[in-house]
């Protein structure tokens, strides 16, 4: 009876981390979406005429920010 009390008991433990970490990411998406600044189709078009597409720059001048937004950490 006991090893199934410690198993439920750890099962229980590992489902309550495993949804906090979920909540807290999509917490942390959110509040992304939230603090970046809206951009209208107009200025966006503006914007790449003057600096350029994304797509024009070479790989070495940017930093996939990706991971770092869904999971944390550094920059690497």
């Amino acid at each position: 009876m006991e090893s199934t009390e410690a198993l439920n008991s750890e099962t229980l433990k590992a489902l309550i981390k495993d949804s906090l970490r979920e909540v807290l990411r999509e917490e942390r998406l959110h509040l992304c979406k939230l603090l970046m600044p809206f951009v209208s189709d107009e200025e966006q078009a503006e914007i790449e005429t003057q600096v350029g597409s994304p797509k024009d720059f070479d790989a070495s001048e940017t930093i996939d920010l990706t991971d770092w937004v869904k999971h944390g950490g550094s920059i690497q």
